[in-house]
């Protein structure tokens, strides 16, 4: 919409944007901006103006909008679908890839009914509090190489955050982010075949806890999980947060899988699994084990207390702390 190409010019301006200069670019009228300008202020955007300088974004309310987010040049976020509420964010990129949506595109919701986590398991979702993210890729790798993808994903949603303010995430094996030991987000990815059982696509859903409390997730989730707002003195916006994420995201893209080296490296660096004991749960069974070492296909290496060792692959087991979540 022309509403969301004229936020778009503004949002990317390093200074005042004037009437016609948009509607030269945009290949309309000046009224056609005036009236597009005045539905974004009617949504809360506070859009300054200056006779003879033009027209300038001052100030945005939390609002998710592909004119804040796209990125038309870069290999993630050159379409950008933001809605309201869907089912699942890797649902409907999985819908739209079977219609033949480009690799890169993103699709961001303020609400999940139906958020899906590891293991088959429900992701909490609340209307407004986090961001609710996919991505489709359309790889040309071996599916080693892409069963490594949620842990890149990992170091990626960790950037993203430190780049927002004064954080330090960290990572939980496999692809749990996490800020002062407890999870900050959840990471899911599922892959889509063709008609021959090849691989067609890869889709990447990224929820990150944003604004809720302690109260929002409830006894059984609050010892465990934790929210942007609880480390910030200001709850970030998520159009802020998507920004970020969609910015590391298209850099890992566009170094992946050639620069796994750099990847593994600052993974093992993040981890906080690897030299503790844990708690490995499989198919019912727990078994206590010490965590050696993150081997080159993000693995991980253990030692049992018989002597035997083991590389877990992801997927297969849960790994907990001995002592907590992390």
């Amino acid at each position: 919409m022309l509403k969301d190409d004229v936020l778009s010019l503004l949002s990317s301006a390093p200074s005042p944007l004037s009437g016609q200069a948009m509607s030269r670019t945009l290949g309309v009228s000046r009224a056609a901006v005036w009236k597009a300008m005045e539905a974004l202020r009617a949504e809360g955007y506070e859009i300054g103006s200056r006779p003879g300088l033009g027209y300038r974004l001052l100030s945005a309310p939390d609002l998710l909008s592909p004119g804040e987010l796209i990125r038309p040049e870069a290999a993630v976020g050159r379409e950008v679908i933001c809605l309201d509420v869907t089912d699942s964010t890797n649902n409907e990129c999985k819908r739209r890839a079977a219609q033949g949506a480009r690799s890169g595109l993103v699709v961001i919701a303020g609400e999940q009914t139906g958020g899906k986590g590891r293991r088959g398991r429900s992701f909490q979702s609340l209307s407004g509090k986090g961001l609710y993210l996919s991505v489709l890729l359309r790889p040309q790798c071996s599916l080693s190489q892409i069963q490594q993808l949620t842990a890149w994903c990992a170091v990626a949603v960790c950037r993203a955050v430190e780049g927002l303010g004064d954080l330090s995430c960290r990572i939980k094996w496999v692809n749990d982010p996490l800020l002062e030991g407890k999870k900050l987000c959840g990471i899911l990815c599922e892959l889509g075949v063709d008609d021959d059982g090849r691989l067609d696509y890869v889709v990447i859903g990224m929820g990150i806890n944003i604004s809720q409390s302690e109260a929002d997730f409830g006894p059984e989730l609050s010892p465990i999980a934790t929210s942007l707002g609880q480390h910030m003195p200001q709850v970030p916006r998520r159009a802020d947060v998507a920004r970020a994420l969609i910015t590391e995201l298209n850099a890992l893209w566009e170094s992946f899988p050639l620069q796994k080296g750099r990847y593994l490296e600052e993974y093992r660096r993040r981890c906080v699994t690897t030299g503790r004991q844990v708690r490995l749960v499989r198919e019912g069974e727990v078994r206590e084990a010490f965590a050696e070492r993150i081997n080159e296909d993000f693995t991980l290496h253990v030692r049992f207390p018989d002597g035997s060792e083991e590389d877990v692959f992801s997927g297969e087991a849960s790994v907990r702390g001995l002592y907590g979540y992390a």
